[in-house]
């Protein structure tokens, strides 16, 4: 929303300044977006005479001009010398001059004392298109005789006019008016709002257009459309005030009928359209499209119109899209001398629905989709009316319309110590009722009734908002909270939240960096990480790339490191801690803490040590963030990963064939060519609420089990199929006698076609170490070798390998 400082004091009778203002709309909730002061850049131009223009003696189209300056028109005259080149300047002529130091704004020049083939200049003398006010640069600025010498340019010209831009919200549909500005702003305190008197004008004849509104819209569509004809204007240029406000807010003037129904629409929030009378045929008729029908509009673009989209036609056919954007048949010209004013109120959803669907942004929709005031569908008529016989001359008619007024009466209980109870301020009732009744609110005893420019009150809550609002939430002191019991309060996380924060912390010191990403994933990418089923698609997705809740974590990761990798970053340790969506029901959520490595594990050093990433970081990283958590110490490492991972590459972590703890390893090749990551990458995701929570809280460490007995290790070579997993033989090994056993490790593999030669084809051999911890005596030979027995059997069991001979 756009307007300048003269167009807002139209409507409010106010001293402050411009600064003043701004904060005060900013505090109110209008966020200033931008400040364009002309005085900030065109303040040092003044108006100068020319008391001398000689011919310069070294160049046939210079001159030497003498001029008359003054710091005011107080001030005293000095006289500077400026070598001039417009055809235009002469002795005694009125323009306007820069001194030195001053910023041109049409070249962005800063002026500096200069010679000129031989002459000094010392200062400019200015055209248009150097003050940017047009492209006219044929000659300098011509003003007359008795514009007084010393005065800033744009004092004199009317153009210290600055502008200023707000920041609308959509709840705020009576701030896209000047007018609704205005009246906060006197709300608040910076001045008065001016009174807005509607005087009814008389019609001198019937209308000879009638409208009608078809049955289906009268209750939603459009309520209320009236009009009357205007007879005899002339469509010239509108006047310079009007032109000058237009372009103050980057509108383009057309011709006076059209700047007059633009004017409206940014002065009063009402948006008004012009039909040329003598290309209406018949009646003008609302109502839902058939859906064949086609209509070139004002922006020259031809829109086919759906079913239902709602439409102003004539006899021959649409010639509007109502609510939205006028046609151009029916649009008025220089040459129109008889014209249909038109005032409606819209149905705010089904503006909505046809402008996303024919792609249309207009003034008129932004306004009408939002909510305007109801009540003042007749008197903005009125007035418009009123500026148009002003403007343009002619006889209007008499009113025409079909429907009525929608009732938006309602009322709600006005509680003035609610202001403390919900806010926290202390305000005098006297105060609240009234700054309620400056907003437009009428109080009767302990009930307030929202006036029909605020669709968005919709409760006693919205009253203290409002209150709150004007009074400054600047205001507000913090407080602190009152204890619900006395003493120490009590830990308020979770052990999940704890769970979590431990997770992330660990994380963070292994030089992981956190990503924060959407929770939404397009279908084609969940598709490749178990997801992308109906359930968990989005009913009303906010872009093609984000249709889907994500299934894991690992999507969004890939992608920033993808991101990443296009703008030269290869290494990258990146982690999130989020949840995952498995489903579309209560329930079907987990918590996951995921890690992701690409590139290199070290930088380039003089000792070799740069080394690419490996599903061994990996997995030393996921268990280090289960330590954290308090997960068990014993676990199972299995095969059975998602399909996500590599198969050969990565394992899974859990407590058994159920309950699963973490997944880690390669990510497999057909996913980071799908989302273009430059390979490999290793990943690792922690199933946060899967580690059971401890039985018992234990604060200090348990004491150290140590024994003061030597440690026994026997070595086993197993003969096995190629296809049997390491692991497996390590955790039967390990079950042999778990009292004794304190650890099982591989420590050789002969494999491949030397190996098939000596035990067969298929076949490979594996040699693990065995450790023997004795507590409480030393073992003899013969317990050692029942134990290594008893590990023969179980891997022979487990596996079917044999020892090897």
């Amino acid at each position: 929303m756009k307007f300048t400082l003269s167009w807002l004091k139209d409507h409010l009778d106010t001293e402050a300044s411009l600064e003043a203002i701004c904060a005060a709309l900013t505090d109110l909730g209008l966020e200033v977006e931008e400040v364009a002061d002309p005085a900030a850049t065109l303040g040092a131009f003044r108006i100068a005479r020319v008391i001398e223009a000689a011919p310069h003696p070294d160049a046939d189209r210079l001159r030497l001009c003498r001029v008359e300056v003054r710091e005011s028109p107080e001030a005293p005259a000095q006289e500077v010398q400026v070598v001039c080149g417009a055809p235009n300047a002469r002795t005694g002529m009125v323009g306007v001059f820069a001194p030195v130091g001053t910023h041109i704004p049409g070249t962005g020049v800063d002026l500096k004392p200069g010679v000129i083939r031989g002459q000094e200049s010392n200062g400019m003398l200015c055209s248009e298109r150097e003050l940017m006010l047009s492209d006219d640069h044929e000659g300098i600025i011509e003003l007359p005789a008795d514009a007084p010498p010393g005065i800033r340019y744009i004092d004199y010209a009317g153009l210290n006019d600055p502008m200023i831009h707000i920041k609308i919200t959509p709840n705020r549909p009576d701030a896209l008016g000047v007018r609704g500005v205005a009246r906060d702003l006197a709300a608040r305190g910076l001045g008065r709002l001016k009174p807005l008197t509607v005087t009814p004008v008389p019609g001198a004849f019937d209308s000879p257009i009638g409208v009608t509104i078809d049955p289906a819209l009268k209750d939603k569509g459009c309520p209320l459309f009236a009009g009357r004809v205007i007879r005899g204007v002339r469509n010239g240029p509108s006047p310079d005030w009007l032109q000058k406000r237009l372009r103050a807010i980057g509108l383009r003037p057309i011709s006076a009928l059209v700047d007059i129904t633009n004017f409206f629409t940014f002065d009063l929030n009402r948006p008004l359209h012009v039909f040329d009378a003598d290309k209406v045929a018949g009646a003008l008729r609302i109502h839902p499209a058939q859906g064949d029908e086609a209509l070139l509009a004002l922006d020259d673009k031809t829109y086919a119109l759906a079913q239902g989209h709602m439409v102003i036609s004539d006899d021959t056919g649409p010639e509007s899209i109502a609510g939205i954007m006028g046609g151009e048949h029916s649009g008025c010209t220089g040459d129109t001398v008889n014209v249909f004013l038109e005032s409606a109120y819209w149905d705010p959803i089904t503006v909505a629905a046809t402008g996303r669907a024919l792609k249309i942004n207009s003034d008129a929709r932004y306004r009408f989709e939002r909510g305007v005031d109801p009540e003042f569908t007749l008197p903005g008529l009125e007035l418009a009316t009123r500026m148009i016989l002003d403007l343009c001359g002619g006889a209007p008619s008499a009113v025409v319309m079909d429907g009525a007024v929608p009732d938006t009466a309602r009322s709600y209980a006005f509680d003035p110590d609610a202001m403390a109870r919900l806010v926290g301020m202390d305000i005098p009732e006297a105060a609240q009722r009234e700054t309620l009744a400056a907003l437009g609110f009428r109080l009767e005893g302990d009930r307030a009734f929202p006036p029909s420019w605020r669709p968005d009150i919709l409760g006693e809550a919205d009253l203290v908002e409002e209150i709150a609002r004007i009074a400054s939430l600047t205001r507000l002191e913090g407080a602190p909270l009152p204890r619900t019991a006395p003493g120490v309060p009590r830990p308020i996380l979770t052990p999940m939240q704890k769970r979590e924060r431990a997770a992330r912390r660990q994380l963070a010191g292994l030089g992981y960096n956190e990503c924060v990403t959407y929770s939404f994933i397009d279908g084609p990418s969940a598709a490749l990480f178990g997801g992308g089923e109906d359930a968990v698609r989005l009913e009303n997705p906010i872009s093609s790339e984000m249709t889907h809740m994500r299934p894991d974590l690992l999507p969004g990761l890939l992608q920033a490191a993808a991101r990443n990798q296009a703008r030269g970053a290869l290494d990258l340790a990146l982690f999130e801690v989020g949840p995952v969506f498995l489903g579309g029901e209560p329930g079907e959520q987990a918590l996951h803490a995921t890690g992701l490595l690409v590139g290199h594990a070290a930088p380039r050093d003089p000792h070799g040590s740069r080394r690419a990433v490996d599903v061994f970081d990996a997995r030393a990283d996921a268990e280090a963030v289960l330590a954290a958590i308090g997960a068990p110490e014993k676990v199972q490492i299995s095969r059975d990963v998602p399909g996500w991972f590599h198969p050969g590459r990565s394992g899974r972590i859990g407590l058994g064939p159920k309950l699963g703890l973490a997944v880690f390893g390669e990510v497999h090749p057909k996913v980071l060519r799908a989302l273009d990551v430059k390979g490999p990458a290793m990943a690792f995701s922690v199933w946060l609420e899967n580690p059971p929570q401890p039985r018992k809280r234990v604060i200090a460490r348990p004491a150290l089990a140590a024994s003061d007995l030597q440690a026994v290790e026997r070595d086993f070579a197993f003969v096995l199929d190629a296809r049997v997993a390491a692991a497996d033989v390590v955790n039967a090994a390990a079950g042999a006698d778990k009292a004794l056993i304190a650890q099982v490790a591989v420590f050789d593999e002969f494999t491949g076609p030397k190996a098939e030669a000596q035990m067969g084809e298929g076949r490979k051999s594996l040699a693990i170490t065995v450790r023997l911890q004795p507590r409480d005596r030393t073992l003899t030979e013969a317990e050692i070798d029942a134990v290594a027995a008893k590990v023969v059997d179980k891997v022979a069991k487990a596996t079917g390998g044999t020892l090897r001979g």
